[in-house]
């Protein structure tokens, strides 16, 4: 394929612009580390839930989806899915929570809920190990997605995609901190989704596939385009739905989706102005996430299998990308099909895709480490000058790290699966640890352990020690058990926090709720009614089931109004109508009281 120079024009626009927005609050940026790392608590909720979007609109979510849909058809996508009702449970039960603790970053909570030196201990092991060790491994999956696009579309060696794209997005992030990875997502979202929604429109255009009518007529997708898996196909329904609804969706911790929030979700809901403002940015993010987003690459990805039926067939299409070649390549192989401009668009829209996830990851990871490793364990006394200039430091960093991790990568889907399977039986903690006294540290630390140990075996020890191999849904279940248990037992067998710690935490969350009753009566706090609140989280759970009753409703509307089933459509559109309206009735009740 040919870039034309108007395509180059308008990368290199994108790239100027992106860099100015940098430039411009780069000294807003770093009169403190609250500014940098938390564009100083002050941002509307409109910006922080655009910007939630843009994060998770990394260069390898299509890629992603392109691979589920390929492989597992449009039903595939239950796997993600399904995490819309920790999303919901976040917004309407934990972001006031969040916002409440008054905390830089959401690692400094550790110190905050639990005492003593296990607590700083957790505060710094999880700094390090999810603000390197894990950010660099999602960072370079990202990564992974942008070379092979590269490759692909511009006929870039990995080297030359990671240096542009990497070079572009580490100067603007350290230049302007976390204002400015909000403001330059805002762009980058709107371009991303521009850019998708034309590569949909042109896939729909190719001469094999031949419309929207055409494409779902054809006899390879006929098994592919239905929205709920097929409920005789056994170990696909565990896999695809029963597990991601039943189980997955609470007791894993996933970037972005993890039960009660945390990571980059809380980031942008502490930097909110106010606990409203941060509700109503975790709730845009979950409606533009799930009800918006999916469907221009779920119909590149349907097209993809008419033009390039497997894998073999991209290879023979794309031969120097033999190395990397899988069924989440066939999307960047779509776009080869742009026309000039269009493709400079889509171009752009895909390197926004990437800057604005890497961007945020590189903001977030250099938090945790200079804030809650750095300024907490080592140097204590350091000026917030110094704070700054250690984050821009440790942005470039994580960035270098990620870009060489990047290369020995190979699939999307291999590593959300490992993403998943690190943080199986951890989630279920992360929901209570608000509302029952009784988790310490201890419980969190046996969690991390416990996942990670079984996680290690089934991936590296399961098979070679001659047992059979195990459906990822099976071991998923397997480690979510064992984990569970784990830091239950562990949660017993250990000291409680402290009471001092107990105190301090309730009064200034204010979490109510019966799990707290226990040491409410023993020490004489007063209810939660006389702080101020009553226990909103039955109506926050009624919410929930509202909020994800319209979002689903919007989602599978809007497939069945391309799929041309209208009368299904419109009813789906009806009760969207009709949910939204009784979440706004039971909204304005949880708001009066929690």
């Amino acid at each position: 394929m040919h870039v034309e120079a108007i395509d180059w024009a308008i990368i290199i626009a994108f790239f100027v612009l992106t860099l100015g927005i940098g430039a411009a609050v780069a000294r807003r940026a770093g009169a403190s580390s609250a500014e940098f790392f938390a564009a100083g608590r002050s941002m509307p909720w409109w910006l922080l839930g655009v910007s939630m979007v843009a994060t998770t609109f990394g260069a390898d979510t299509p890629l992603l989806v392109t691979q589920f849909v390929r492989e597992r058809g449009v039903a595939g996508n239950w796997e993600w899915w399904a995490f819309l009702l920790s999303g919901m449970l976040t917004v309407f039960v934990y972001a006031r929570l969040w916002q409440r603790a008054g905390i830089l970053t959401d690692i400094e909570f550790y110190e905050l809920r639990y005492s003593g030196s296990s607590a700083s201990f957790l505060r710094g092991f999880r700094a390090i190990y999810i603000g390197v060790l894990f950010n660099l491994f999602i960072m370079a999956s990202v990564s992974l997605a942008a070379m092979k696009i590269g490759s692909v579309l511009l006929g870039l060696t990995p080297v030359e995609t990671l240096l542009i794209a990497g070079t572009v997005t580490v100067i603007y992030s350290s230049l302007g901190g976390l204002r400015g990875v909000v403001i330059t997502d805002c762009v980058q979202f709107v371009l991303a989704m521009g850019g998708a929604i034309g590569a949909a429109v042109v896939a729909l255009q190719h001469p094999d596939v031949g419309g929207m009518t055409g494409l779902l007529a054809h006899p390879a997708l006929q098994d592919k385009i239905a929205l709920l898996p097929d409920f005789s196909a056994t170990n696909a329904l565990m896999a695809v739905f029963i597990i991601p609804l039943a189980v997955q969706w609470w007791a894993t911790w996933y970037p972005g989706a993890e039960p009660g929030g945390g990571t980059f979700i809380a980031q942008r809901m502490l930097a909110a102005k106010s606990e409203d403002h941060a509700v109503g940015a975790a709730l845009l993010f979950n409606v533009a996430h799930y009800a918006l987003r999916p469907w221009p690459w779920i119909i590149v990805a349907l097209a993809s299998l008419v033009v390039f039926p497997d894998v073999e067939a991209i290879q023979d299409a794309f031969p120097q990308a033999h190395g990397v070649a899988a069924n989440d390549m066939a999307y960047p192989a779509m776009l080869t099909f742009l026309p000039a401009g269009l493709m400079g668009l889509v171009l752009a829209s895909l390197i926004a895709a990437y800057m604005s996830t890497i961007s945020t990851l590189l903001n977030l990871g250099s938090s945790y480490v200079v804030h809650d490793f750095y300024h907490r364990f080592v140097r204590p006394d350091c000026s917030e000058k110094n704070l700054v200039r250690a984050g821009r430091f440790c942005t470039v960093a994580l960035m270098v790290l990620s870009c060489i991790l990047a290369l020995f990568m190979e699939s999307a889907l291999a590593n959300f699966e490992i993403i998943l399977q690190i943080g199986a039986g951890t989630g279920l903690l992360f929901i209570l640890r608000w509302f029952w006294w009784r988790i310490n540290a201890w419980s969190e630390i046996a969690a991390m352990v416990i996942s990670f140990t079984v996680a290690g075996y089934f991936q590296f020890v399961h098979t070679r020690i001659g047992m059979p191999e195990m459906e990822g849904w099976q071991t998923l279940v397997i480690n979510v058990g064992i984990t569970t248990v784990g830091w239950l037992v562990t949660t017993y067998l250990t000291p409680p926090t402290t009471d001092a710690c107990l105190t301090r935490f309730y009064e200034k969350i204010r979490p109510g709720g019966p799990g707290w009753e226990a040491p409410r009566h023993r020490l004489g706090w007063k209810p939660a009614s006389e702080l101020g609140r009553s226990w909103a989280v039955p109506h926050g759970i009624l919410c929930m089931f509202l909020g994800c009753v319209m979002i689903y409703s919007l989602l599978f509307a809007t497939g069945n109004w391309l799929y041309g089933r209208h009368l299904i459509a419109t009813l789906l559109t009806l009760l969207a109508l009709a949910a939204a309206g009784a979440l706004f009735h039971c909204w304005k009740r949880v708001a009066s009281t929690g």
